[in-house]
């Protein structure tokens, strides 16, 4: 279903499983994904780790950028910020459904931290202006 965006639907006529059975996997996929992931790949980033984002984003001509917000559809909307490195910092997945961009990042954590006031204290260059 997550390499190829098929619904449940269609794993069943392929592989003679159950749908509740197809979804109940792929849930403990997703699981186990995180648990094996998370505190390495999957966490926070840190003041060291937004200084060298900043770095590399600067040598490809990109200054003041760590990193970019995408989404992907696949009956499942995935919203995810990754670094060049593809160094996943932020994911965050909803069922498609009546689901768009908009409604995804209204329910997502990922600017949680900022509207608390709580952002990285870093700093960064662009036209000679420090911000």
């Amino acid at each position: 279903m997550l390499a190829f965006g098929t619904s449940a639907h269609k794993v069943d006529e392929i592989a003679r499983i159950g749908k509740s059975t197809i979804l109940e996997s792929l849930v403990r996929f997703c699981d186990a994904i995180e648990t094996l992931y998370t505190r390495d790949y999957l966490r926070k980033s840190m003041h060291r780790d937004l200084q060298k984002l900043l770095q590399k984003a600067e040598a490809r001509g990109l200054p003041g950028m760590i990193g970019s917000i995408d989404y992907m559809h696949c009956y499942i909307i995935l919203e995810a910020v990754a670094s060049f490195d593809t160094w996943v910092w932020h994911s965050f997945f909803r069922v498609e459904g009546f689901q768009n961009y908009l409604n995804v990042l209204s329910q997502s954590p990922v600017f949680n931290d900022v509207l608390r006031g709580q952002a990285p204290q870093i700093t960064y260059e662009i036209n000679n202006t420090i911000y």
